[in-house]
């Protein structure tokens, strides 16, 4: 392979930090990552994107400068100050399972002294332990199930995803654990129940399936496909079912609960699904020329 020279540039105003001589095709983005804090010390590798234009999208790590498609340049972004993606994980999902339950077994903080001796429906309790059981879930799969493709994130990041989850648990929290509350039939609580725990099972399935695609220390791609598992067999109809899975768990936590906080924390969990679905599925069938046509991003047959 013929070696050549990159020039190193700055997304902010274009401005060049230096040239990298003798590059081998063959080099990873990673490696480069590297070259380029040597030529700055202030640029450290694990807070640079590399693009090829000002405005373009971040290079993946493990790809080769040849086939990223650098000719002669390449730009560099300083994303700022990094967090561990499984710390944010961890903080992020910690925070619901701690809110909830305080507002949970401390209701006279957040209604008055009399709200303890009042009764609390049955079906409160079911919510609590369906609460606890999803973020519980979450903390151990970040723990024991997840490979993250990225070591870390931008450190701001932690407090908008945690803001996001704290603020919304505290919403639904409040009105489910209100002495005033009004639960739905049985019929409608237990069936929403029993969607929930479908959907908890299902979203476990494939969090397990994806993560037996990708070899531990690597960020290797393949097409997700179903397995023995039934869980997985959505993967014959859309791209992202643990997402599909995900809105279901909350879909049916809002039937079981009759709680309108829940459903509008359902609906904005299912508009940023789908944004990341939507993404997920382009990337999909850009990188594989061979992936199923017919499947959709995270709604089979529709979306």
């Amino acid at each position: 392979m013929v070696e050549e020279a990159i020039e190193v540039l700055s997304t902010v105003n274009s401005k060049p930090i230096g040239t990298l001589k003798n590059v081998n095709p063959a080099t990873t983005v990673k490696e480069i990552k590297k070259e380029i804090h040597s030529l700055k010390k202030s640029l450290k590798p694990q807070r640079l994107e590399l693009r090829l234009e000002a405005k373009g999208k971040g290079l993946r790590d493990d790809s080769t400068i040849q086939a990223s498609g650098v000719k002669g340049r390449v730009y560099v972004k300083d994303l700022g100050p990094q967090i561990g993606w499984k710390t944010v994980f961890l903080v992020e999902y910690a925070g619901p399972l701690v809110v909830y339950l305080w507002m949970y077994q401390r209701p006279w903080l957040f209604y008055g002294d009399g709200a303890g001796a009042r009764p609390m429906h049955l079906t409160a309790h079911i919510a609590a332990g369906c609460w606890t059981f999803h973020y519980a879930k979450r903390l151990l799969e970040t723990l024991f199930v997840h490979r993250f493709s990225h070591a870390t994130m931008p450190l701001m990041n932690l407090f908008r995803n945690s803001a996001y989850y704290w603020l919304f648990t505290a919403y639904v929290a409040y009105h489910i654990n209100h002495p005033l509350y009004t639960s739905p039939c049985q019929m409608q609580v237990y069936g929403g129940l029993a969607a929930f725990l479908f959907c908890e099972f299902g979203n476990l399935s494939i969090h397990l399936a994806l993560r037996n695609l990708r070899p531990a220390g690597t960020s290797v791609r393949k097409i997700p496909v179903a397995t023995g598992n039934p869980f997985t067999w959505l993967f014959n109809h859309v791209s992202c079912p643990n997402y599909t899975y995900e809105f279901g768990s909350w879909l049916s936590f809002t039937i079981m609960t009759q709680c309108l906080p829940a459903g509008i924390f359902a609906l904005a969990g299912m508009y940023q699904m789908t944004v990341w679905a939507l993404g997920k599925h382009r990337a999909y069938k850009k990188e594989f020329s061979n992936y199923p046509r017919s499947r959709k991003s995270i709604i089979p047959f529709i979306l």
